[in-house]
């Protein structure tokens, strides 16, 4: 008995590591839509928003409107990261104030409409709270989103036309770019 004992304490100690090492780790949790597959690439902006509530209709508006945010915010920043790209191309005066009315335009694109959003995925959960937890997953095609773009910047009545022919070269520039990483 007395043999056993040591051994006894042996696994008493060693399992109280493992459970200790996990329990500071915590557990990994694989969440819906979190893949490859929904991460932007070279063709696409995608994101996925979650939303919970005892309404399946507001869980799911919920869920819709965060991936729509998160997609809004991965489009402003990548456009003024091209703006920033493009900024030295620029000539006149008027340069810097193409590359703000850029933005300014990027930004009332993305914080109201963003044209050709096709959900790619969805998926909805009842907890054991009787609430419902939605998970979607929204793309856009990059060319698209530059074409409607540009179609804005055309339509827009706020700015000249120099700064808004500025913003059609700088847009026609990406879209250019963007072909040549994908001619399809």
């Amino acid at each position: 008995m007395t043999r056993s004992l040591p051994r006894l304490l042996a696994y008493f100690a060693l399992a109280a590591s493992v459970v200790a090492c996990s329990s500071s780790e915590g557990t990994q949790l694989k969440s819906p839509f979190s893949g490859k597959k929904y991460l932007s690439d070279a063709k696409h902006f995608r994101a996925v928003g979650m939303g919970q509530s005892a309404n399946l209709n507001i869980a799911k508006s919920k869920a819709d409107l965060e991936s729509r945010k998160a997609l809004a915010q991965q489009v402003e920043t990548n456009l003024k990261v091209v703006t920033d790209n493009y900024a030295s191309e620029l000539v006149g005066n008027q340069a810097s104030e193409a590359i703000e009315r850029f933005q300014t335009l990027a930004r009332e694109v993305t914080n109201t409409t963003i044209g050709d959003v096709r959900k790619i995925g969805e998926e909805v959960r009842q907890m054991d709270d009787r609430t419902y937890q939605v998970h979607v997953a929204v793309e856009i095609r990059k060319k698209d989103m530059f074409k409607f773009l540009k179609q804005k910047a055309k339509n827009d009545a706020k700015i000249s036309e120099l700064v808004r022919s500025q913003m059609v070269i700088l847009i026609d520039k990406e879209l250019e770019r963007l072909e040549e990483e994908d001619p399809n």
